[in-house]
């Protein structure tokens, strides 16, 4: 059995873990506002859908106060706390469950450390200035994000050489810095950063060779739900994306059990993504996989 010690908690990462993904934003690419009343974001809202998501299966829910879509500008640090420490103290006085943060600000990092944050999912791999020291504070599990730019000029003509080599490339050096600064590589998640910075070419060739990451040992984190290159594949709009988003959860979680690796899936719709994992999960028993 594989497990992440996730400050008070424990992950199991032997099956594939489905993080739901919480945008407390108003801005964000897929669900912008979907927690806001008049303006202001509403806890009750908020809970409710962690409280859906739970039910419906989710393992970890990811809060995220600062939009990363496409062409998003960066928000204040005292904006992003405000909006993320309120819901994250609720979520954890409400719910037995797992939470991580999406940051990449070393305030925002202490502060939901010190409200009982469980992981830290860093879109900058910890490039911001003092976002390593402190995610090496919090002796928190880390997930680390390749992203080529910045969100707001990421997909101006993104170019590579060899996609594949370049992101294990910078995910290799990040972590070899992550170790520098103290962090035990047993607290290392890589996520290759499927939509940041990479024209669908790019994101494709990185699903195909997933497996490339999954060997390195450390959790691999796939977040491609309802993301553009679905939509440039289905010439679907961003509401339309389910089926495309459940399928590639499914491949992905193929690929990287034949790579004998551990996966967590960052999702907008947990509960039909955890039924097609289990349908996938469950064909694999009538075969004796």
């Amino acid at each position: 059995m594989r497990l992440l010690k996730c400050g008070n908690k424990i992950l199991d990462l032997s099956c594939v873990s489905v993080m739901g993904i919480l945008n407390v934003t108003p801005d964000s690419f897929s669900d912008a506002g979907n927690f806001y009343t008049n303006g202001k974001l509403d806890q009750s809202k908020t809970l409710y859908a962690v409280e859906a998501m739970l039910a419906d299966g989710a393992d970890i829910i990811d809060i995220g106060g600062e939009s990363t879509r496409p062409g998003a500008m960066p928000v204040s640090v005292q904006e992003e706390l405000d909006r993320v420490i309120p819901i994250l103290q609720a979520v954890k006085s409400q719910f037995d469950c797992l939470v991580s943060v999406d940051t990449s600000s070393a305030k925002v990092i202490t502060a939901a450390a010190g409200a009982d944050a469980n992981i830290i999912n860093d879109i900058r791999a910890l490039q911001r200035e003092g976002a390593l020291r402190a995610a090496a504070d919090t002796r928190l599990p880390l997930c680390l994000m390749h992203m080529q730019n910045q969100p707001s000029s990421m997909q101006n003509s993104p170019k590579y050489i060899d996609v594949v080599a370049e992101v294990l490339m910078f995910l290799e050096q990040r972590k070899q810095d992550c170790l520098a600064a103290g962090i035990a590589a047993d607290r290392i998640l890589l996520d290759p950063g499927f939509g940041f910075g990479k024209t669908l070419d790019h994101n494709l060739s990185l699903f195909n060779d997933l497996d490339q990451l999954a060997v390195r040992g450390h959790p691999v984190l796939v977040g491609v739900s309802r993301k553009s290159m679905i939509g440039q594949l289905l010439g679907s709009s961003v509401d339309e994306r389910l089926i495309g988003s459940v399928t590639m959860a499914v491949l992905a979680a193929q690929k990287i059990s034949a790579a004998q690796g551990s996966l967590i899936l960052r999702v907008h719709d947990v509960k039909e993504t955890v039924q097609g994992l289990r349908v996938w999960q469950n064909s694999l028993q009538a075969h004796g996989d």
